[in-house]
């Protein structure tokens, strides 16, 4: 790896550290830039998880109360999340390379979606599962979603907010702690999964962790300085044109 790629990639773990601290969705531009260094889409995707680690963690120890309130309640909610976890990733490590890079397209579709449109679903499922006991259709909701987490995983917190408030979890700073929990759970198995697999890139993800772990640290000082609707709306637009890019090549190599 060059000096260029890898001030490159810390440029781009700094932007992605401070952009997920603010408004997520780090991931559509931090997969493709460690693509545009070199690495395969599989491999991209596998390192991106262990790159942006720091920036998942890091709200966990400002929720230690949060989570010290929730008690047992949450080893459920880690076991069903974990399980679809491992079966995304497993999916990932034996699927063929050719399958993943022709659902790239979807999938960065499917993430700015979620992301853009994230409120929004979550309002309904709330409205949908409103005065309703239906916990087992929750995790299995909650373990599909999981094994995209694990797969790809890119604008998945939204969902995962939605599901542990509609379980009983109302109070959003209780939630917002489980959502955090469960995604950094998520992403170290699936990191586990990876490096087993040896489908990790371990310098790249090195100094893309570097960056990141200082972008989150800025991002969560100076957040509230900034107008994250600006943000959401240039992550929005990035993903559709980033799908575009993607579809456009899928189109032109078949």
């Amino acid at each position: 790896m060059s000096i260029d790629t890898a001030l490159f990639l810390i440029g781009i773990g700094i932007l992605g550290g401070a952009w997920n601290a603010v408004a997520g969705g780090a991931t559509l531009f931090t997969f493709p830039a460690l693509v545009a260094a070199g690495l395969p889409p599989v491999v991209a995707n596998a390192t991106n998880y262990l790159a942006m680690l720091p920036s998942n963690a890091a709200a966990l120890p400002a929720y230690r109360r949060e989570l010290a309130g929730v008690g047992a309640a949450v080893w459920p909610l880690l076991i069903v999340s974990g399980a679809g976890a491992i079966a995304g990733s497993l999916l990932l490590l034996v699927s063929d390379p050719a399958v993943f890079e022709a659902l790239i397209p979807f999938l960065i579709l499917a993430a700015t979606g979620l992301f853009a449109f994230g409120d929004r679903i979550r309002r309904c499922l709330m409205k949908l599962f409103e005065g309703r006991s239906a916990t087992w259709l929750l995790y299995s909701v909650l373990f599909l979603f999981s094994i995209y987490g694990g797969y790809f995983g890119a604008g998945l917190g939204i969902i995962i907010l939605a599901i542990v408030q509609i379980m009983g979890f109302t109070s959003f700073h209780v939630a917002n702690s489980l959502k955090n929990l469960l995604a950094t759970s998520f992403t170290i198995l699936s990191i586990v999964v990876f490096g087993i697999g040896g489908i990790i890139a371990w310098p790249q993800a090195g100094v893309m962790m570097l960056g990141s772990s200082i972008g989150g640290y800025l991002g969560g000082r100076y957040a509230r300085l900034v107008n994250d609707a600006y943000l959401r709306v240039g992550v929005i637009a990035f993903g559709l044109v980033l799908s575009a890019v993607y579809f456009v090549r899928m189109l032109e190599n078949s």
